[in-house]
């Protein structure tokens, strides 16, 4: 079967590139490289083939948007990308499958144990919202043309070289100034990015919406544990919930400049966990959880 996969050139996209290259034929879309090099957020690809199955894994994510044309930027990326490839797409042939990668940040939730996928979705910041309206468009689409869709709401993604919060743990430990709060006891969902790409083949057939986790739900103690002893770095600091939580309120009185306010140790210091037992139940959803692979694997 022929695939497309979007945004083969970001953090997802080539470990799925990897994973599934070998034994699949696979066009890759991204912006600056690949079989298509495209801007999706500014133009219709011109696809020279149908395919069997899309894989659309580009989108804008990582950053916290402090302008209006920043704001923007997420609906361009992830709203507006989606329709110009829905567009293009239609061109050559609608697909059998179409699989979207989206993210647990539809929910909007900033705490929580266990959110499955009929909670509601009610993100209010911009990533959240767009992810909404992305998923909406492609389920119209796909019930319209008979087209077997899968979302998938992914959590933190672990993998060699992560961007994001991992990213900036990572770059912390290595300087040797990271630090929990309060004993790092916070859990928070994540999974392995190359356990997502194993399970697209299977998932892509069969259709749906589902969370996926590694199961286990680390928190911040064991994750950075486990990245510091592959690295050989000394103990961990660890700073007390009361201290933080005066730090967060002078950041308060800073304003936007502050490097940290109360909202933001809030978020590190609240559990937030998914579940994924539909896909387990279902799909036989199985994955490694990710101290295993943390502690056999440096990134």
């Amino acid at each position: 079967m022929e695939k497309l996969l979007t945004g083969a050139n970001g953090f997802l996209g080539k470990v799925i590139f990897k994973e599934l290259g070998n034994n699949h034929k696979i066009k890759s879309l991204s912006r600056t490289s690949g079989d298509y090099q495209v801007l999706l957020e500014n133009e219709i690809p011109n696809f020279k083939q149908k395919f069997d199955v899309v894989i659309h894994s580009a989108g804008k994510a990582h950053s916290i948007p402090r302008t209006v044309e920043e704001k923007k930027e997420f609906h361009d990326v992830n709203v507006l990308g989606t329709l110009n490839l829905l567009q293009g797409l239609e061109k050559v042939g609608i697909p059998e499958q179409f699989v979207f990668i989206s993210s647990v940040s539809v929910y909007g939730q900033e705490s929580g144990v266990n959110i499955n996928e009929d909670h509601p979705l009610e993100a209010k910041d911009p990533y959240g919202l767009s992810k909404i309206e992305a998923e909406e468009i492609l389920k119209k689409w796909c019930k319209q043309h008979n087209v077997i869709y899968t979302i998938l709401r992914l959590p933190l993604l672990v993998g060699e070289n992560p961007p994001g919060n991992l990213g900036a743990m990572l770059k912390a430990i290595n300087k040797g100034y990271y630090f929990n709060i309060g004993g790092g006891k916070t859990r928070k969902s994540m999974v392995l990015a190359k356990d997502v790409a194993i399970f697209l083949p299977v998932v892509s057939s069969v259709g749906g919406i589902y969370n996926l986790t590694d199961g286990f739900h680390p928190n911040f103690y064991e994750l950075s544990t486990a990245i510091s002893l592959t690295k050989n770095k000394k103990m961990l600091f660890n700073l007390p919930l009361l201290l933080a939580k005066i730090i967060g309120y002078f950041g308060d009185l800073v304003g936007e400049k502050a490097l940290v306010n109360s909202l933001k140790i809030k978020k590190i210091t609240s559990a937030l966990t998914f579940d994924d037992s539909k896909a387990r139940e279902l799909l036989g959803w199985n994955p490694e959880p990710v101290l295993d692979f943390l502690k056999k694997n440096a990134i």
